[in-house]
């Protein structure tokens, strides 16, 4: 049978959703996640269905991407078909063709997918070079968390969601993420297993934020986004954050906390590290430009 190409459309977004959640396993390579879908979703249902394409064969899915960005392709594999020469072919066309409709012709283009794929080596082979590094990191639940230290709650109703939206815009220096697009994430399916904390001071003030990511018990969880207020930052409530996000997912049910950060950002991976985390090795995204 063909390996086909399709969009799933809202109505086949769950199913999507549901397959990425399968997909996530310990030691797995770091790879597309529920949560990749859940924080697109503040764009909107249509808007997420618009950017997800799913690769079939005989009606089973084996490759999932997200075009999280207009050259962006962020692209997972079933980890039974990684080295599935046939479909890495079909992916490399699909991809690289700009009238798929999958990336534009002019650009830089870039594609996430998992380590040692066979696809990763179609596209090397394609002249495709590797991107600036990232490093993945993790945490094991399988011991106790401990206190963060800090207050954190769960945002749960309009003060909280206020609070939450406002770390944010003011950590990553965006107006993007309002309270309509934190309602319209908190609708979509992934969301479901997923909750948004925010750390407070002695004083009350909304200081850091974290959203996480269950992909379901004994699974790996993903933290992502975090942030810690500009006024508020070197005082440890990064760290405090973190480590309260390890909790709720160790609450959850997930096996272990997974977050990744670009490696040239030093002095997050250091945060990561002082909440516990460990280092994996490297990842790289593949990029080529017109």
């Amino acid at each position: 049978m063909p390996t086909v190409m399709s969009e799933p459309g809202t109505d086949g977004l769950g199913e999507v959703v549901g397959v990425l959640r399968d997909w996530q396993y310990e030691g797995a390579p770091m790879q597309l996640h529920p949560r990749d879908l859940g924080w697109f979703w503040r764009e909107g249902a249509e808007a997420t269905a618009a950017a997800v394409r799913t690769w079939s064969r005989n009606g089973r899915v084996l490759a999932v991407g997200l075009l999280d960005g207009p050259g962006l392709l962020r692209l997972t594999i079933a980890p039974e078909a990684r080295q599935d020469g046939e479909l890495a072919r079909q992916l490399a066309e699909d991809v690289t063709v700009p009238e798929r409709g999958v990336l534009p012709a002019e650009g830089k283009r870039a594609i996430e997918s998992p380590m040692g794929a066979r696809f990763r080596d179609l596209l090397a082979e394609h002249g495709w070079d590797i991107d600036e590094p990232w490093t993945p990191l993790r945490r094991d639940l399988s011991e106790p968390v401990p206190d963060p230290g800090v207050r954190t709650e769960v945002v749960s109703g309009p003060e909280g969601t206020q609070a939450r939206t406002a770390v944010h815009r003011s950590a990553f220096g965006s107006t993007m993420f309002t309270e309509e697009r934190w309602r319209a994430m908190a609708s979509g399916p992934p969301y479901a297993d997923a909750r948004c904390l925010v750390a407070y001071d002695g004083r009350g003030d909304a200081v850091a934020a974290v959203t996480v990511w269950s992909a379901g018990p004994d699974r790996p969880g993903l933290l992502e986004p975090m942030g810690v207020h500009r006024e508020h930052r070197g005082r440890g409530y990064g760290r405090a954050i973190t480590v309260a996000a390890a909790a709720a997912l160790q609450e959850l049910g997930s096996s272990s906390a997974l977050v990744c950060t670009p490696s040239a950002n030093t002095g997050a991976v250091a945060t990561y590290e002082s909440a516990g985390f460990r280092q994996l090795p490297a990842m790289y995204d593949q990029f080529r430009e017109a």
